[in-house]
This record gives structure tokens, sequence and C-alpha cells, in this order.
């Protein structure tokens, strides 16, 4: 698989797979030992483990992700989420994730950057 075809899918299912809070989908997507970073100043972790513990309170989510910029077996996505907590809260979320792939076209490393907002704030030129 070409990069850049993983990493088309690695958006297409990571867009499908938060709102449905779906682990699975989104752990299939990475090698088993896969190097993830969800922020740059948080610990190394586990992507199934990352999902799972950011899924837990969620309520609802809202996300679209834009074409990745792809060279040799690297990709960059940009990402925009807006998510309702169990509480009621809502969050807007928008990122890059820097992606690394494996021969097979799994996720190898991932490291995200990201910023949030209280309440929803609309990013039209944001991951388009």
């Amino acid at each position: 698989m070409s990069t850049a075809d993983a990493a088309r899918q690695w958006a297409e299912v990571w867009a499908a797979a938060w709102p449905a809070a779906d682990v699975d989908a989104i752990d299939a997507l990475y090698a088993e030992d896969a190097i993830f970073y969800s922020h740059p100043f948080r610990d190394r972790q586990p992507p199934r483990e990352y999902v799972t513990w950011a899924f837990s309170d969620q309520a609802e989510a809202e996300c679209r992700f834009g074409e990745p910029v792809v060279d040799g077996d690297r990709a960059a996505v940009d990402w925009w989420a807006v998510m309702t907590s169990d509480d009621g809260s809502v969050e807007s979320i928008a990122g890059t994730s820097l992606l690394r792939f494996d021969a097979d076209g799994l996720v190898a490393e991932q490291r995200d950057v990201w910023a949030q907002q209280p309440g929803r704030h609309e990013l039209a030129d944001w991951a388009r």
C-alpha cells in the first residue's frame, strides 16, 4: 500500500470511528509496536489505550480530516472536531497528526499537536 493510500485510509477510518467511539476500528490502523504520542507533553502510550480513554466520556463528536501531505513513508494530516462530553460540555479541538507508515500501511509512529477551546468554534480553513 502506498503512503498516500495508507494516509487517506487513516483519515477516513478516524473520520468514521471518532464519532462512533469505535476503538477497534482505530486500533486496527496501528502496528503492534507503534510509537504514539497524543500530545507533545504527554507520555507515549499504546493507541488503543489512548482512544479508550479519550472516548470514555464522549457523548457526541463531529470531526473532519484534511487531505494528507505525503513525503516518503510519512504524512501529515490536519483535523478538527467538536466534542460533547457526558456532562454536556462542548469543546473544539484542532490539530495535526504526524504519521509514519510501515510497509503494510499501518501506522508505525504518530505524534499529534493540537489546541483546544471551550465551546463550538468553526474553523473554515482547517482540515479541508
